[in-house]
């Protein structure tokens, strides 16, 4: 599921990387690992558990940014034969972490530790040391690995007709982006393996709007850094990065396996899924209020899905709405169960089916244990002990390390809202109260049109914040790293 993508570009030394620095250490982000994770990381590299199914025959694929180097996924996807259109057959190879991470070892109890990647604007604080997640696991081209791969055949319309996985030895033969798949498949230049991505994707898509699932086109903020000639300081430039529609054709294919790896597991009566509730009235209120505040047009008979489906990535005022609709998710869970006792909620509601995390696991703690249920469902094999061992204690890590990611999130905002205003201090803005406190009617959330961010406002005591109206704010503080973005009613509220 998506989260926002925060990038800097500009010196090293800016105010604004400082910062950024500053905060990885307020919250204790670890910056290396220990040195017996090292070592057993480096032996691991070097003497993974290899499967005996070899598939390096097929001419897997890699779809990521031009800069990632740590590749969870390669795919190829083909036609099956039959009368007509026989329908298709996705092979998806994901990174096989267990090959080399050792249950009860120093470096399982750091992965354990850490949980997941964390993403800051300027730099990441990897899951795994780097010559697991960069070199040996990684699926690069050209190079030899251990994977769990998945082979997934669909109809003509691109529904799943049957479902398996096995370990198997897989090499990629290329490392493609996003902007290069786009260009091929408009060109009509891709070869079949690549061309039906777009096929298969937009089969898929139709399938999630039949449902009634929700992908957000979440744009990246690209944050740009510029030197000021004259007075020696750095000024800011916040600009957007809309997805592609290779994007979400890439994005469908890992949906698709989340979903089954979710099948297989419920069929299997064990598993650990990723469920999320419907959003509270609530907070599709708060929505409402952002989108009257960033002048989007949301009709009270059009739903939710049908107007995020509407908005236009490219543009910053829809680009900046669909950030916020990520607050969506904020309460999804992971859910374990055992031994046919299956729970109460299965589905997650932005999928619209039952859903599991399983194609990131260089990333991600909870796609390792994922993999090897569904493996053992498919072998009707009992699930490892290992993986039940860890039922009691994953969701909670699970849980605080999605709670620190997304802390990491939020202060990252702070931070670079505060960059993009600290020399503003003074100026007024037109917005609107996208939020009041229920005990404090004086104190709330305050959205702006331009630029495109939120921020804290506060009103004279004795007075309410009109929520959901326009208001003129004036910001009185902002400074990265120091102050975050605060404002004053311009008319006493």
């Amino acid at each position: 599921m998506p989260r926002r993508h925060l990038r800097v570009k500009g010196a090293a030394e800016a105010p604004l990387r400082a910062a950024l620095r500053a905060l990885r250490e307020e919250l204790g982000v670890p910056d290396v690992f220990p040195l017996q994770v090292l070592v057993e990381a480096e032996h691991a590299a070097k003497s993974p558990r290899l499967p005996s199914y070899d598939a390096t025959d097929i001419p897997l694929f890699t779809i990521d940014p031009p800069t990632s180097t740590d590749l969870d996924q390669a795919m190829h996807l083909s036609r099956r034969p039959g009368p007509g259109n026989g329908g298709y057959r996705v092979r998806y190879a994901i990174a096989d972490v267990a090959a080399f991470v050792t249950p009860g070892t120093a470096l399982d109890a750091e992965t354990h530790h850490r949980v997941t990647t964390l993403y800051f604007p300027d730099d990441k604080v990897p899951l795994h040391p780097a010559c697991l997640s960069e070199g040996a696991a990684s699926l690069l081209p050209d190079h030899t690995c251990p994977a769990v791969l998945w082979t997934l055949d669909l109809d003509a319309e691109g529904r799943t007709e049957t479902v398996d996985v096995r370990r198997a030895l897989v090499r990629s033969r290329a490392k493609l982006n996003y902007a290069g798949v786009q260009k091929e498949i408009d060109a009509g230049t891709a070869e079949e393996p690549l061309a039906l991505l777009k096929q298969i994707g937009q089969l898929r898509e139709r399938l999630e709007v039949e449902r009634g699932g929700i992908s957000l086109t979440i744009p990246e903020q690209e944050i740009i850094e510029h030197a000021d000639g004259k007075t020696g300081g750095d000024t800011y430039e916040l600009a957007y990065r809309a997805p592609l529609p290779a994007d979400g054709w890439n994005a469908q294919i890992s949906l698709l396996t989340g979903m089954a790896a979710a099948e297989l597991m419920l069929a299997h009566g064990t598993g650990v899924l990723r469920t999320l509730p419907a959003a509270p009235d609530g907070e599709v209120g708060r929505l409402r209020r952002t989108a009257k505040a960033l002048r989007i047009d949301w009709p009270h008979h059009v739903s939710y899905a049908r107007l995020v489906r509407s908005l236009d990535p490219h543009d910053p005022r829809h680009a900046a709405f669909l950030l916020e609709c990520t607050t969506l998710l904020r309460g999804a869970h992971y859910t374990v169960f055992r031994d046919g006792n299956l729970p109460a909620i299965t589905t997650h509601s932005a999928v619209a089916a039952p859903y599991a995390h399983c194609t990131a696991p260089l990333r991600r703690l909870v796609d390792r244990y994922t993999a090897e249920i569904c493996l053992a469902a498919v072998a009707g094999a009992p699930t490892p002990d290992w993986v039940l061992a860890a039922f009691d204690t994953l969701p909670d890590e699970m849980v605080a390390g999605t709670r620190r990611a997304g802390r990491v999130e939020r202060e990252c905002v702070d931070i670079i809202e505060a960059a993009l205003l600290r020399d503003r201090v003074g100026e007024v803005f037109e917005g609107c109260v996208v939020d009041v406190e229920e005990d404090r009617p004086t104190v709330g959330t305050v959205q702006l049109e331009s630029p495109a961010i939120i921020g804290r406002v506060v009103g004279t005591p004795g007075g309410r914040l009109p929520l959901g109206e326009r208001l003129r704010v004036r910001l009185t503080q902002a400074e990265p790293g120091v102050a975050k973005v605060r404002f004053v009613p311009v008319d006493p509220a």
